[in-house]
């Protein structure tokens, strides 16, 4: 719904033999999927549970990924012919979705004081920020070159969700 009614934002348009070519996101569905979070977890807490620390966090992670991704933007990944300093590469790991989702974790952890959360935030967060591909998506080019990682980072936030909820389960009294 968030889709219909918002509209993209394009950046870096190049003309082609058809039209163009550009990048686009939905900052509306961003900041909706954090709000939906937010709410989530309110009430799963129930209505008297403090939501500002989450709320805040929230939109200091937005704002700071959005801030290095209009950074990156405006100097036009200045290294794109090569491959960029380990410090820029570390850095665009730690402020994309992926790496955001690993600090909104471990910020969660540590409101919540959840010392497995916190180890399964670090865990999430090295493979998150160490590039592993196990040898896929070589020659896949640019448009699909991110889907390795994606598939391990995604795969094992499944992983960790199925053991937090089998660790809940167990913990239930019969």
């Amino acid at each position: 719904m968030v889709y219909r009614f918002a509209h993209p934002v394009l950046s870096d348009c190049q003309p082609t033999a058809d039209g163009q070519i550009c990048k686009g996101w939905f900052q509306a569905a961003a900041i909706y999927w954090w709000t939906a979070l937010v709410l989530r977890v309110a009430r799963a807490r129930g209505l008297g549970t403090r939501v500002l620390p989450y709320v805040i966090t929230g939109v200091a992670l937005v704002a700071l990924s959005a801030a290095f991704t209009t950074t990156m933007l405006i100097l036009d990944y200045p290294y794109f012919p090569e491959e960029p300093p380990a410090l820029v590469m570390f850095l665009l790991r730690l402020f994309d979705p992926t790496g955001v989702i690993g600090l909104a974790l471990l910020v969660l952890a540590w409101l919540e004081r959840q010392v497995a959360l916190a180890a399964f935030a670090l865990a999430y967060l090295v493979v998150a920020l160490v590039p592993i591909n196990f040898g896929w998506g070589v020659g896949w080019g640019p448009n699909w070159g991110f889907a390795p990682q994606l598939v391990i980072n995604g795969g094992l936030l499944l992983l960790g969700s199925a053991g937090f909820a089998l660790a809940q389960r167990l913990r239930r009294p019969r």
